[in-house]
């Protein structure tokens, strides 16, 4: 089986093409390092769902690397491009950190971004990792989320603890972390409801999941993740934002990675919000999702490697 960056390279296929097919003739043309030359690189980073923002932002960098290392060949450029963003997608150290202790990861994200789908391949990936995993089936309300939960953990073969459907999710965290403390799991990995359409209704909820593992599980790590799809662009960065705005978001799951030809989103997410991309999806298959690792992807989508 080919090794994740190539399934990576391949998932980004779309996104590369977009981008390098235009790139390409800019950074391969002998003219001059001008205004045009600059407003040009900028479309084409905003055509790839980078971000007017960071677009910006990014060519008011490489203008500043030009003239002081007094660059006068566009290929060269590429290479700052590649330079630049790659600076901004460095991962914080302590970034992974509640792999290693005793953590409760609570997924979040509306409807049809692959929320539990993302969860049951997370669970698979920790356990490959030797982490003992239990899953919380707290998506109550979506119509065959929690059988389609079941299915992940047997697939992954990690122990998931699930209700009825319409069953209040903050209930099942409690069942979950009664389990996870009998049997010392490392991981309790927790499937929330994906609505935003009431920020109040999520706000309440979330409160309610809080409260139960400040009271019941302190001495474990909070960490929530966000999970959004690559395919809706700009779309995604707002989920990001607007989830951001009723919870403190500690990372994101990108998934769908594959059918994207606005692969450039994950910088766009990061560098306007703060919030790092933590794991990353490319296929609908079990291994198809992994940490991010922000030089690789942008080898991958710039074709660098």
């Amino acid at each position: 089986m080919a090794g994740f960056f190539e399934r990576l390279k391949r998932g980004l296929t779309k996104s590369r093409s977009n981008i390098l097919e235009n790139m390409d003739e800019l950074f391969g043309e002998s003219a001059p390092i001008n205004d045009d030359f600059y407003e040009e690189l900028e479309e084409i980073l905003v055509m790839a769902d980078v971000g007017f923002p960071t677009a910006s932002a990014i060519i008011e960098e490489m203008q500043e690397r030009v003239e002081s290392e007094k660059i006068l060949d566009r290929a060269r450029c590429k290479t700052v491009l590649i330079e630049l963003i790659k600076a901004k997608l460095q991962m914080p150290q302590d970034a992974y950190f509640f792999i290693n202790r005793k953590s409760v990861i609570l997924v979040i994200g509306v409807n049809g971004v692959g929320k539990t789908t993302s969860v049951g391949k997370l669970s698979a990936l920790l356990k490959n990792r030797g982490k003992k995993v239990v899953l919380a089936a707290a998506d109550t309300f979506r119509a065959g989320a929690i059988e389609q939960l079941k299915e992940w953990s047997n697939r992954a073969g990690v122990d998931i603890i699930a209700g009825n459907e319409g069953q209040d999710p903050a209930s099942i965290v409690y069942d979950a972390v009664a389990a996870s403390k009998a049997r010392n799991a490392d991981i309790l990995l927790c499937d929330t409801a994906g609505r935003l359409h009431n920020k109040k209704n999520l706000m309440n909820e979330l409160h309610k999941i809080h409260t139960i593992l400040d009271k019941e599980y302190s001495e474990s790590h909070l960490e929530t993740l966000i999970v959004v799809d690559a395919t809706t662009g700009q779309n995604a960065l707002q989920q990001v934002k607007e989830f951001s705005e009723v919870t403190d978001v500690s990372g994101v799951i990108l998934t769908k990675m594959d059918g994207t030809a606005k692969g450039g989103i994950a910088i766009a997410i990061w560098s306007e919000l703060g919030i790092p991309v933590k794991f990353i999806g490319v296929g609908e298959s079990i291994e198809d999702l992994d940490m991010f690792k922000g030089d690789e992807y942008v080898d991958a989508l710039l074709d660098a490697k």
